[in-house]
């Protein structure tokens, strides 16, 4: 299935800005933060077509998922 993913700050060093790829049947948002290695515990806000989702999110066919890293600051 097709999906798109968008980067955002800190994540697009070395990486991309936004790049579609295919991915299997089942594939959630945790499992491409693996594939990408983005650790997890950096992910910050996670929308997948602009609505906020968890790490255990299923994406389906023509989704867009946004990863962007924690916020710091004060």
């Amino acid at each position: 299935m097709n999906i798109t993913v968008k980067l955002f700050a800190s994540f697009r060093n070395g990486r991309f800005e936004i790049k579609s790829g295919d991915y299997p049947p089942g594939t959630t948002v945790a499992d491409v933060s693996d594939c990408l290695n983005l650790p997890q515990n950096e992910l910050g806000i996670m929308l997948v077509n602009s609505c906020h989702v968890k790490l255990d999110r299923v994406l389906v066919e023509g989704d867009t998922l946004a990863l962007f890293p924690l916020l710091g600051g004060g």
